[in-house]
């Protein structure tokens, strides 16, 4: 029996994956470019993988550029940041908890969490921020320390560890907040004369928390046509074609391409939970600097539960990585073939930059899926 046949969600996603439908919508794409250029940048790393992994970069129109921004959580974490988990993972008495992908990201001299764990630092890696509160409660002599990265999609339910602590009365356990915004990135991104993006994919799973409002500046401020996208390749395309028209008609607009997933305005109650712990505050991301209003710390009155505050955590000035491009990557300056480190010095088996490091970055990406 079609497993699909009495799920009307799973249907849902078969159709997109319909080969002659991704047809219809190169056909469509390539009238509404009509031999015109169209450079876009999509801004999340499951677009980035999707993309290559499908084949789909391989189908665009020659006069596509594709680029990928800053939409891997783990690519945007600064030198700084991991610097800062390095010193807390070193401590005497700290469990440092984190998601597995961060591991292997290079900091300072090169060195990662693995490296750290190696000398003797207890770093544990988990699968939900959920998991290292279990971690602090089964730990109660240990400072258990969660490290907190990633977009507005993860932010709520690290926020709802941040609650479910203080509900349960642990003393032990903090987060180490890295999140980023992704609406302040892109208008960083809009504004860089050098980036030169004439279209948006917008991220799907950021837009199921934040709805379209936060990113309607990119049309009414920079005349910027963008689509919030899903993540097969007919949902992509479909993105794409909104775009290409929008741009052809000289009528910039953001609009949502994802309508199964994603409603206009968003997920109030997530946005709620966040608003309840976390305040926004400038943060630091690779390659784009410092961005006023871009990260999220936790508010004053949780003190108790933030980490920076507990352990007297600065981000100090840190020398970049040695030759790594991931910064120019993560702009849109370049595509990571053009980094002399890409394939040579740096691959996913040695990674030089975070770009190698990550299954959503795109050094990666174009490592697996282009380069061979």
């Amino acid at each position: 029996m079609d497993e699909t046949q009495h799920d009307p969600g799973a249907r849902l996603e078969a159709a997109v994956q319909d080969p002659e439908l991704c047809a219809g919508l190169l056909r469509r794409l390539e009238a509404a470019l009509d031999g015109a250029s169209l450079r876009f940048m999509e801004v999340c790393g499951t677009h980035t993988v999707s993309i290559f992994q499908s084949g789909l970069r391989s189908l665009l129109p020659a006069s596509v550029t594709h680029l990928s921004g800053p939409g891997c959580p783990v690519c945007v974490t600064h030198d700084a940041e991991v610097a800062a988990m390095l010193d807390l993972a070193g401590r005497d008495g700290v469990i440092f908890a984190t998601f597995g992908d961060l591991l292997r990201v290079p900091g300072p001299g090169g060195r990662s969490l693995k490296h750290a764990q190696a000398a003797g630092a207890r770093v544990e890696i988990v699968y939900s921020p959920l998991d290292a509160v279990r971690l602090a409660a089964k730990n109660p002599g240990a400072a258990v320390v969660f490290a907190g990265v990633g977009f507005e999609t993860t932010a709520p339910t690290v926020a709802a560890s941040v609650l479910a602590a203080r509900a349960q009365g642990l003393k032990n356990f903090s987060v180490l907040s890295m999140h980023k915004l992704v609406p302040p990135a892109l208008r960083a991104l809009a504004a860089d004369p050098e980036c030169k993006v004439e279209a948006f994919l917008l991220p799907g799973h950021v837009a199921t928390v934040l709805g379209l409002s936060p990113f309607r500046f990119l049309a009414a401020e920079h005349k910027v046509p963008a689509a919030v996208g899903g993540f097969a390749p007919a949902d992509i395309l479909l993105a794409l074609c909104e775009m290409a028209e929008m741009r052809r008609d000289g009528a910039p607009a953001v609009v949502n391409a994802y309508p199964r997933a994603v409603a206009d305005g968003g997920n109030a109650r997530a946005r709620a939970l966040m608003d309840e712990v976390f305040a926004p505050g400038d943060a630091l991301w690779r390659g784009l600097g410092r961005i006023p209003e871009s990260g999220l710390g936790l508010r004053p009155e949780l003190a108790d539960f933030d980490a920076t505050a507990r352990f007297g955590i600065a981000l100090a000035e840190t020398p970049p990585l040695p030759g790594c491009r991931c910064g120019a990557v993560l702009r849109g300056r370049i595509t990571p073939p053009e980094c002399p480190l890409f394939g040579k010095a740096c691959t996913p088996a040695s990674p030089v930059g975070p770009c190698m490091v990550s299954t959503e970055g795109s050094c990666a990406a174009y490592f697996k899926y282009a380069a061979h």
